[in-house]
């Protein structure tokens, strides 16, 4: 045992309907969820920030083809790629969010530098690919290296659906997250995505949105995924966390109240990860799987995918 203060981390893969998968795709992404926790950890672990280790942690995400973020993102409808993504540290409120980039390799990284070296909290598109051309340490690609030919037949099987009056919404989730306490006892929480398959006219969903579907406080920190415009409603992140601060829910109560109760009456879908300043951590959703990886603040480690 050590007298070290207790770490968490918490990272996901996204969530929603999860089709069947070949064994080595299913060990792939258990070891996607394991590098991106190893990120994260090699952070805390060395006494780092917890805003540092959500960055590491998905950043390793981004890298990884099988979640909707960075490589291997969805299709727009014109077949192009708009990623969105946000960070927010709990005890400062600092926070920095992009939206509709299309040529930043790993969207959390703009995010960190909109925090980090601009008065802003939310930059988009045309803007947001302005700034990061003053940002040197920000890699940059051709929107064509986010390719990926299963995206793209997911794309082709969402437009064949719609013409047929079928939606493809709530189908192909694959946000990616991480949520962590580090040993100074603070939080923080990223998130980043793709978006929904076959959006249109610059639709942004919850990602890039503090309280929606990202946010960070001296209690909690929470990142979701699901079906962004339900998590907007309801401003779904921060409503956890002032069921905590407010309402004296524990943060299992607060998760499950929002994620069993609020989003399924607006008609969402989805989960959350959110970890609190005591290590407790909260992986829940109410879809048929969620990506998802834990180091919780006694040291136990896993992956899954569906229902344990």
């Amino acid at each position: 045992m050590t007298d070290d203060p207790p770490i968490a981390l918490a990272v996901h893969g996204g969530a929603g309907v999860i089709e069947a998968m070949a064994p080595v795709q299913r060990q792939a992404i258990h070891a996607a969820l394991e590098q991106a926790l190893d990120a994260g950890a090699a952070v805390l672990e060395r006494g780092g920030a917890a805003l540092d280790a959500v960055q590491a942690a998905v950043v390793a995400l981004e890298e990884a083809p099988w979640f909707n973020a960075g490589y291997g993102a969805v299709y727009t409808a014109r077949g192009e790629h708009e990623l969105d993504a946000a960070l927010m540290e709990g005890h400062t409120r600092r926070a920095g969010a992009v939206a509709g980039v299309r040529t930043v390799r790993n969207p959390v990284r703009l995010a960190r530098a909109v925090m980090d070296h601009s008065p802003h909290v939310l930059l988009a598109g045309q803007g947001a690919e302005q700034f990061a051309d003053t940002q040197p340490a920000i890699a940059r690609v051709d929107n064509a290296w986010f390719d990926t030919p299963s995206r793209l037949a997911q794309l082709h099987r969402a437009q064949a659906e719609a013409g047929e009056g079928a939606s493809a919404a709530g189908r192909y989730f694959g946000t990616v997250g991480a949520v962590a306490l580090d040993r100074q006892g603070h939080l923080a929480a990223a998130t980043s995505t793709g978006g929904m398959t076959n959006k249109r006219w610059g639709r942004v969903g919850d990602s890039p949105l503090i309280g929606a579907g990202t946010w960070a406080d001296q209690r909690v920190a929470v990142s979701a995924t699901g079906w962004g415009e339900a998590f907007i409603r309801c401003a779904a992140a921060h409503d956890i966390a002032a069921r905590v601060a407010h309402g004296g829910a524990s943060l299992g109560e607060a998760a499950e109240a929002v994620v069993f109760g609020t989003l399924p009456a607006l008609g969402g879908d989805g989960g959350v990860i959110a970890v609190d300043a005591q290590g407790r951590l909260a992986l829940l959703f109410n879809t048929g799987g969620m990506y998802r990886g834990w180091i919780d603040r006694d040291g136990r480690r896993g992956t899954a995918i569906f229902d344990a």
